[in-house]
């Protein structure tokens, strides 16, 4: 089993208990150390509402996440002798939406779907749901806006659009928080002094 596969493992039920869940791992060599990136959100509640904006994370969530991460790596032996530096965060908007879960924290931002068939549309998302999502295709010179339903079956590739000026349907939450990776990173040589400061989003690493 390699290193990322023990990871996963690892830090799943930690990460749990804080509410949230392991979107990625990756394990690159950086010198003579390894950069250990792990990808983090939020566990969806189950209520049915598929309309509302999932906040993003915020610092001290990320911070707690980290040092959760951190302890369950060291307890379990994953990373092994060879030292190397961890990194926790949020996916940025770069990343493609594979689930039901990614389109329904992106509600209200605009998307755009290349399909099975028929031309790539642009379109914001106005509810998503376990089969399928639900957009909303901005009007033309020729047509006026429209309401349409996309089942995930016939999505092959889906990405979030950078907007400059948001909707202001997201005034319930940031706008932009969720736009870039939120690292939370500390120097665990100096564990105890560093832990404090990244509860404040201060210390920019922690390596091991």
């Amino acid at each position: 089993m390699s290193v990322k596969e023990q990871i996963r493992p690892a830090v799943e039920a930690p990460l749990r208990d804080l509410g949230l869940l392991v979107e990625d791992v990756a394990v690159t060599p950086a010198g003579k150390r390894r950069l250990v990136r792990i990808w983090i959100d939020r566990v969806l509640d189950d209520t049915g509402d598929t309309t509302s904006v999932t906040p993003p994370l915020t610092l001290d969530e990320v911070a707690d996440a980290t040092r959760a991460v951190s302890d369950a790596l060291d307890e379990t032996g994953a990373m092994g002798e060879q030292p190397y530096t961890l990194e926790v965060g949020s996916p940025g908007i770069d990343r493609p939406l594979t689930e039901p879960r990614h389109f329904r924290r992106n509600v209200s931002r605009l998307v755009t779907l290349t399909l099975v068939e028929g031309e790539p549309v642009t379109a914001r998302i106005t509810a998503a749901g376990d089969s399928g999502v639900t957009l909303e295709v901005p009007a033309t010179k020729k047509d006026p806006s429209r309401s349409v339903h996309v089942e995930y079956a016939d999505v092959v590739r889906a990405a979030v659009q950078v907007e400059f000026s948001r909707p202001s349907a997201r005034a319930d939450g940031p706008a932009d928080e969720h736009d870039d990776d939120q690292y939370d990173e500390h120097d665990d040589d100096q564990h105890d002094a560093d832990h404090d400061d990244a509860d404040h989003g201060v210390d920019p690493a922690e390596e091991h």
